[in-house]
């Protein structure tokens, strides 16, 4: 029922899909560019719905409480402890991983919607130490397509890796094109 309305609603505004997870992948680090605004969100979980892809989101754990915690959990989040005590975001991932049979956990490299010169590194931390491949999605608002594109199983040359997502992305715009960057080849800590 969800993958029929979903398309529906993408093909009612005008969106389409493509590409998909290649069915024997059970474990990737999807990572989805360009983040610039709010309606990510919906377009990239009706585009993963329509496609039967299953994904999970991070969320910080303070924002799973009642009411909006039983909400978060239906969409597929998982909470994660960002307080400084117990930073290790990337730790704390890779150890879901391990509890998981199945399990793809969508990251925005960019951290958040707002123009950043340098993207994080923390997905790729994640794909290493998970031992998973990262799965490159995109949200085009201009050409009003979602969907997701290559894998890349990392290779531990984390600066080639890095050119070989960018080359994905340099085509794919923003629905604020000001606010996405790829200019800039150094890279946050996660």
């Amino acid at each position: 029922m969800m993958v029929t309305i979903s398309k529906l609603i993408l093909r009612i505004f005008g969106w389409h899909t493509s590409g998909s997870l290649p069915p024997g992948i059970k474990k990737a680090v999807m990572i989805v560019a360009p983040h610039t605004s709010y309606w990510d969100f919906v377009i990239g979980k009706l585009t993963y719905w329509s496609s039967r892809t299953q994904i999970r989101i991070l969320i910080k754990k303070e924002s799973f409480r009642f009411p909006l915690g039983i909400l978060l959990r239906w969409l597929g989040a998982i909470p994660v402890d960002r307080g400084k005590k117990n930073n290790n975001m990337v730790e704390q991932v890779i150890r879901v991983f391990s509890e998981h049979e199945t399990l793809v956990v969508v990251i925005t490299p960019e951290g958040t919607r707002s123009l950043v010169r340098q993207w994080k590194k923390g997905f790729y931390l994640i794909a290493m130490g998970a031992q998973v491949p990262i799965a490159l999605a995109f949200i085009d608002y201009k050409n009003k397509t979602g969907g997701v594109g290559p894998i890349l199983v990392p290779t531990g040359d984390f600066e080639k890796d890095m050119e070989f997502i960018y080359d994905f992305y340099r085509d794919k715009t923003g629905r604020h094109p000001e606010q996405f960057n790829l200019t800039n080849s150094k890279h946050e800590s996660p």
